[in-house]
């Protein structure tokens, strides 16, 4: 069988998301910030992956990926790819965005550019504001090597004394001040900048009086992300992560360095040889360091004519009409976001957490934002005398910080907070309210595929289902058991809930479709995933095709399965979608003989989150909610503005010739604005598509 390494796929995502910095459908300040996510999904794929692989061959660690290659050849070729990677990433800046900035009157200028006067104004900016900030470091034998910040801009400085002797010095760029320093108007309409970093270069001999500057350059190193503790042994898993976060920041393996070119042999050497790095690990991009910087040049420029128009999202009726637990009581309720509010999903948490009924809240937290309405929802509810039960996962890699804090937080409030378990993330989106109505206890519950992080949630594509199911919650009882207690459900009533059995239903439900094929039933798989990594789970997609199960995957990421092979996968139709809200949610279809069944999930294919996460898979029981699933899944298979398809590894944009333009994610915010029955009349009645299989 033919597989595609996981690595070099998640390289192709990454160029799909870059082509997105190039297309002129984006307005141009968009353009600029899919060139900033691409350089921050860099940084990370560095510090995580290409940081594993290093720690791996070092420690001569012998492992082959799914296509048989061992740790170092993944290791050469990863760091080549990078490097060809980079390359466009500049390319696309220096020859397509930042003439079409100019062409906006948005000017990336020169210190040497700028008329005297201006320069002056710069001058007293840099001994004013910079001046006192900065901190030279000198390299000496009684003051060794400093350890600079992960993934921090810095210049290295040569240095001659009175006697001509060398000397080096670094000076770590502020990163609490902007790094496009805006210049004064000159007069012509136009905005111009100033690198920081340029600035500093001009005035550096400012400080390193009485010495000559004789060489400097900017750099900036990136290490690996990997926390030194060892979760068996630890007596407090708090303090651990939060005393190995420190050394994330400073001490880490480098995997990275890169230099602004041009910069000279002997301040590289004295780089590399301070860092022990190798020469393929050295990266000299042309002009800016740290393309993800653009994030915040996105922010400093007041053009709402070169971003996106702010979409509305809208409510869902019956939650705009009802009181929520008496909707949720009516009839499971599914949520789209960010076509639907995500406020819906914080309103249900705080009507628990202002519901005098209400007698306990359970929750798990994995990502959540800067200042979660969520969270102050559950403090109010313990504060209040509730039950608030929440499991905040310290695991979740790049949150330790924030989640550490927010666990303060909720313990000092009352609430009972749960670390995660040992040897597995928490990584379901989950919540439970226990409400004493009449003569009973009702139990209802919200199921996500996506993170409770209101900030996220409009701009990530996700599901969730509002449900009062008694097997749904009584799942989900068993489930808050495992996370706190000591419990080993023998069956679960609706449930899958990995590592316990998601895989092994998934593949039952892939093996149920090729005996129904065999028997000449209806038969189809679609899935809709961000990663396709597990074999186990691939080698039976193999087979299904094979077996003549028409499959259609929708795969936002990595896909370690290669469609189009023939005699293989020749059955399989493999898609990404990439366009300007991340695709985050997961759904499962099975044909089972006309009858569909699905599931959403916040599990992907993948062998970490079938056996080292907790993980929710939930059948959506209701007919109306499965046909709402259906059209969903076929808006996205039709889509062509956001779409590539992959042909054995390779991904090509949609040939649109002949086919009809339809953006998903611009349909399904009509879907949330009007009854979607309707809107397919209306819509789609002159463009003569109406069975499922005729949309493609």
């Amino acid at each position: 069988m033919e597989y595609i390494n996981r690595e070099l796929s998640w390289l192709e995502f990454n160029s799909r998301v870059l082509s997105e910095s190039v297309n002129p459908r984006n307005p141009l300040l968009e353009r600029v910030k899919f060139l900033a996510i691409t350089a921050s999904n860099l940084d990370e794929f560095f510090m995580v992956r290409i940081g594993g692989i290093k720690h791996k061959v070092q420690n001569g660690i012998e492992e082959v990926d799914i296509v048989g290659k061992n740790m170092k050849e993944q290791s050469i070729e990863l760091y080549k790819k990078t490097k060809e990677f980079s390359k466009r990433q500049y390319n696309f800046l220096l020859t397509s965005i930042i003439p079409k900035l100019e062409e906006q009157g948005i000017v990336f200028t020169h210190y040497e550019n700028l008329p005297v006067e201006t320069q002056a104004y710069l001058t007293d900016y840099f001994m004013e504001t910079l001046f006192p900030i900065l901190t030279p470091l000198a390299v000496d034998p009684a003051r060794p090597l400093p350890f600079l910040q992960n993934l921090g801009l810095n210049l290295v400085v040569k240095l001659l004394d009175g006697e001509s002797k060398e000397h080096y010095a670094f000076i770590q760029v502020p990163g609490i001040i902007s790094r496009f320093v805006e210049v004064p108007d000159l007069g012509d309409s136009q905005k111009r900048y100033i690198l920081l970093e340029e600035l500093i270069l001009e005035h550096v001999s400012e400080l390193f009086q009485g010495y000559k500057v004789e060489d400097r350059a900017i750099f900036r190193i990136t290490r690996d992300a990997f926390l030194n503790y060892n979760e068996d042994e630890t007596e407090d898993l708090l303090n651990e992560i939060k005393k190995s976060l420190k050394s994330r920041r400073f001490g880490g393996l480098p995997v990275r360095l890169e230099i602004q070119s041009p910069a000279t042999p002997s301040l590289e050497k004295f780089l590399i040889d301070s860092y022990s790095l190798l020469p393929h690990e050295i990266y000299r991009p042309s002009g800016f360091i740290d393309l993800k910087q653009f994030f915040s040049f996105y922010e400093q420029v007041d053009r709402g004519d070169l971003k996106f128009a702010r979409k509305k999202s809208y409510s869902v009726p019956e939650l705009s009409t009802m009181n929520v637990f008496d909707a949720i009581k009516e009839k499971d309720i599914l949520l789209h976001h960010p076509f639907n509010h995500f406020d819906h999903v914080v309103d249900f948490v705080e009507a628990a957490a202002s519901d005098p009924e209400v007698l306990a809240i359970k929750q798990t937290l994995y990502r959540v934002s800067g200042n979660s309405p969520i969270i102050r929802a559950l403090i109010r509810a313990s504060e209040q005398g509730k039950q608030v039960t929440v499991l905040v996962e310290l695991k979740a890699r790049f949150d330790e910080a924030r989640n550490i804090d927010w666990a303060r937080q909720l313990e000092k409030a009352g609430c009972n907070v749960v670390y995660g378990l040992l040897g597995l993330k928490v990584h379901a989106k989950v919540s439970l309210v226990v409400r004493r109505e009449e003569d009973r206890i009702m139990r209802y519950a919200h199921i996500g595929t996506g993170n409770y992080n209101d900030s996220t949630a409009n701009l990530y594509t996700d599901i969730g289902i509002l449900t009062a199911s008694r097997k749904v919650c009584s799942d989900i009882s068993k489930l808050f058991n495992i996370i706190t207690g000591y419990s080993i459900p023998m069956r679960w009533d609706a449930l899958a809930v990995a590592p316990f059995n998601i895989r092994t239903r998934l593949l039952a439900l892939i093996h149920e479709e090729i005996k129904n094929h065999q028997a000449g039933y209806p038969s189809k798989i679609i899935m809709k995933i961000n990663s396709l990594v597990d074999q186990q789970i691939i080698d039976a997609l193999y087979e299904a095709s094979i077996a003549g199960v028409s499959i259609e995957l929708i795969v936002r990421g990595i896909s370690c399965l290669s469609a189009n092979v023939q005699g293989q996968s020749e059955n399989i139709l493999l898609k990404s979608v990439v366009g300007r809200y991340l695709e985050h949610s997961r759904i499962y279809y099975f044909e089972n003989q006309g009858e569909p069944k699905i599931f959403i999930s916040s599990a992907d294919c993948m062998d970490r989150n079938f056996d080292r996460r907790i993980e929710i898979m939930l059948p959506i029981e209701s007919k109306e909610n499965k046909n709402k699933m259906v059209d969903i899944l076929e808006l996205y298979l039709l889509d062509t503005e956001n779409s590539f398809f992959q042909d054995k590894g390779h991904y090509e944009s949609v040939d649109r010739r002949g086919k009809i333009r339809i953006d998903v994610q611009q349909e399904l915010f009509n879907v949330a604005r009007q009854n979607f029955k309707e809107y397919m009349k209306t819509e789609y009645a002159t463009q003569d598509i109406t069975g499922f299989a005729q949309k493609r």
